[in-house]
């Protein structure tokens, strides 16, 4: 179901989501947490709903969209209200802000949010320079960037990593899951020896590429170079190869094309595994997952530091 309220404000939306939760049994009570999605009106917007709507499957929420219109037009508010198979497991409600009113979503969403439930903010195009001290932002206790939308992804990397505050995270973070994953249970095998280098080999601009560095370098506490690599699988991703080298030999994570890659261990064959690109709903979805601040994510983003092609990062140890 759609409902449609042109130019209309957050009291006149409150009292329609009462009407439609006595009237079509649509109920907030099993929803787990808000999530503001704040983009620009458009396909950009839409694309954003449906990875929302897909994600609410497994977590059921609000998702309140400050879809921001054009700037020099008249001051006004057009609301739309989506649930039931038009919202997944979740209840959407799209607010399309025009003129001076659509820099003003850190005012207008908060009547709107469900009470005693975590908020969460997610930018899914271009994001503030400081999403902490945005004013929706400032609402959330946790924040989702997406620096791929940026011109250049690894410079809006270091502009997160200069303003991080916690409960920031980034999408680039979710999408290297799966190789975090293969490569921490490749180093659970025996034998058991400890990492003396590594290397990561990437698109030159990518962001995950520099998270996974990061990761290495702040969990390792060894030396490991970033070096730019063509990626197989174009769309695939954007890292190429992850070795590490240790006194028995060398482990190594190499993509071969959109959905796998081979992985080759000392004194055993090569073995074929999954590792698709993740899509923008899994990756939401994995964040949606937890609503404290991500230490682990705070250290790769630190250890991240944009280096030459081939020269090892700064590295320090962590405790376990």
């Amino acid at each position: 179901m759609i409902v449609d309220l042109p130019s209309t404000d957050t009291s006149a939306v409150n009292r329609t989501m009462v009407d439609l939760r006595e009237s079509a049994g649509a109920v907030a009570l099993g929803r787990v947490l808000t999530l503001l999605i704040i983009t620009e009106d458009g396909p950009e917007a839409e694309a954003a709903i449906q990875a929302a709507n897909d994600a609410s499957r497994e977590h059921p929420c609000r998702v309140l969209v400050l879809a921001r219109g054009i700037r020099r037009a008249a001051s006004r508010l057009d609301a739309q209200i989506r649930i039931g198979g038009d919202a997944g497991a979740s209840e959407v409600i799209v607010l399309r802000m025009y003129g001076p009113l659509a820099d003003q979503g850190g005012a207008i969403v908060v009547p709107l949010l469900l009470p005693d439930a975590p908020i969460v903010a997610w930018w899914p195009g271009e994001a503030p320079a400081s999403p902490s001290e945005d004013p929706v932002g400032q609402v959330a206790g946790r924040r989702i960037t997406d620096v791929s939308s940026a011109r250049s992804p690894s410079k809006a990397l270091g502009k997160l990593r200069q303003r991080y505050h916690p409960g920031d995270t980034d999408l680039a973070w979710s999408r290297i899951t799966s190789w975090r994953a293969l490569l921490t249970a490749a180093l659970d095998q025996p034998p058991h020896e400890p990492v003396t280098k590594a290397s990561v080999s990437g698109a030159s601009d990518s962001a995950s590429a520099d998270l996974l560095t990061g990761w290495l370098s702040s969990r390792l506490g060894c030396p490991v170079t970033r070096q730019n690599q063509d990626v197989p699988g174009g769309q695939g991703g954007q890292i190429a190869t992850v070795r590490l080298e240790r006194p028995s030999g060398a482990v190594e994570l190499r993509r071969l094309d959109a959905k796998s890659a081979v992985l080759s261990q000392p004194n055993q064959p090569d073995r074929r595994v999954a590792l698709s690109r993740r899509t923008t709903r899994e990756c939401l979805a994995e964040e949606l997952r937890r609503l404290d601040p991500d230490d682990i994510f705070a250290e790769a983003l630190e250890a991240s530091q944009n280096r030459p092609s081939g020269r090892s990062r700064s590295t320090k140890k962590v405790s376990a």
